[in-house]
């Protein structure tokens, strides 16, 4: 038997029950990608149901921490609750990401809701091009593992401000800037190898993996072909947009014609990004306690529970 319990997109908006929308068109323009045409509809279906669900788990999370209270002499245990969101480039994971901790803020102010992405470390150019990996950014050898772990267990552990490095798309690089996470009550942390485990790493040793403080992890899914065509897309929107900014470290590609930028486009996709989601992303996906199945325009037409 499967083990997952897969829902048709009319099936599984039904599950919403009462949640409220609270969300604008207005706020949520400024929460999808680039590349990306989400609209309420997808919000109200897909997210609502979503948010319903995990809101079921944080309650129940936030129990067992009473009664570890309750046995332990009412000493605080102030572990949040740890979201997960992997999946492949361009597939919108920071889009699922900030509807996400957007919908949780604005349905349950009274708990603090913080966002990372795992880019912030990824070790800077300078090592990346130091190790002859530079070509290899965004696979699990290019991030900072140890750095990352350490930093999710403090946040898990309760400590007070936790130290995250920042990444600019812009640049390409780590910034010198630094965010703060304070005790969150729910932390969200995205990025393509989050639910890698010591499966992955058959010959080396990992004592302790991102996965292993998630309390629910969502796998954001689409078809190879689709992938592809949706980096192709973002690629030359980026051309005329971002890789036009001053300090842009892509601004060589803007001299490109359009031709000769969906031959690069496609030809990182196959060199990089699709061999990266082949060998390390997408074996990760049925580990993920929730699976979104997306198709054109971003639309997710299916949604898979784990039993």
């Amino acid at each position: 038997m499967s083990s997952y319990l897969t829902f048709s997109r009319e099936n599984w908006a039904e599950l919403r029950n009462s949640t409220p929308l609270t969300l604008t068109e207005q706020e949520l323009i400024h929460l999808r990608g680039i590349n990306e045409e989400i609209n309420i509809s997808e919000v109200e279906e897909i997210y609502l149901p979503l948010i319903r669900l995990l809101q079921l788990n944080i309650e129940n999370h936030r129990e067992k921490n009473a009664i570890l209270e309750h046995f332990l002499l009412n000493d605080a245990i102030n572990s949040p609750f740890i979201i997960g969101i992997a999946g492949s480039v361009a597939v919108g994971k920071s889009t699922t990401a900030r509807i996400i901790q957007t919908l949780l803020n604005q349905l349950i102010p009274s708990l603090k809701t913080e966002l990372i992405t795992t880019d912030g470390f990824l070790y800077p150019n300078q090592v990346l091009n130091d190790k002859a990996i530079m070509h290899r950014k965004g696979f699990p050898e290019s991030y900072d593992m140890s750095s990352l772990v350490s930093f999710i267990a403090d946040v898990k552990g309760g400590k007070l401000n936790v130290e995250a490095p920042t990444y600019s798309h812009l640049t390409y690089d780590i910034t010198e800037e630094k965010k703060i996470i304070s005790k969150p009550d729910i932390l969200i942390i995205e990025g393509l190898n989050v639910l890698q485990n010591s499966y992955d790493y058959p010959n080396k040793q990992h004592n302790r993996f991102v996965s292993d403080f998630l309390d629910f992890s969502i796998y954001v899914d689409a078809s190879k072909e689709q992938l592809k065509q949706w980096y192709v897309e973002r690629f030359l929107k980026l051309r005329t947009s971002a890789f036009k900014q001053k300090g842009a470290y892509f601004s060589h590609y803007t001299e490109l014609s359009i031709e000769k930028s969906i031959e690069k486009a496609q030809h990182i996709w196959d060199t990089i990004n699709g061999l990266n989601l082949e060998e390390n992303i997408l074996p990760t996906k049925n580990r993920a306690s929730l699976i979104l199945s997306k198709t054109k325009n971003h639309s997710v037409n299916n949604v898979s529970i784990r039993k």
